[in-house]
């Protein structure tokens, strides 16, 4: 059995964001040139998730306002994590209810999704760097 590892790195630009990363895995997938296995994709974050879902806009607007009803950002006040100065309770929150990571089959060297499904990186902590690892193994 062969494995392959990679990071992929962002700059996030906004606190909360949904990122498609499906291409970028799949281009790690064809450098690590194993045709048959298991590809698992997860944030290297404990203030951001890795998920599978549709690529649909208006969905990842759901997304955000679902979550921020569940865990709101503010009043900051409301989060005994933030009494240590950090301000990002809400974000340890979200990344809970959308998960760390994601494992999917590869067959025939592909992705093996079902119909609509793309991988997804979320941010809830943003403007700063961070990263997602990308560890494949198989034949």
């Amino acid at each position: 059995m062969k494995s392959y590892r990679e990071e992929i790195w962002f700059n996030c630009k906004k606190r909360i964001d949904f990122i498609c990363i499906t291409e970028q895995v799949g281009e790690i997938l064809k450098k690590s040139e194993i045709k048959e296995g298991l590809c698992l994709v997860n944030s290297m974050h404990i203030s951001s998730s890795v998920f599978i879902n549709d690529n649909e806009s208006g969905l990842h607007k759901d997304f955000e306002k679902w979550l921020e009803k569940l865990a709101p950002y503010e009043p900051i006040s409301q989060y005994r994590h933030n009494d240590t100065g950090e301000d990002n309770a809400d974000s340890h929150l979200k990344r809970t209810i959308m998960g760390r990571e994601v494992v999917v089959a590869i067959t025939k060297g592909e992705l093996d999704f079902g119909l609509w499904e793309e991988i997804f990186y979320g941010e809830f902590d943003g403007l700063r760097k961070k990263r997602v690892l990308v560890k494949i193994i198989g034949e």
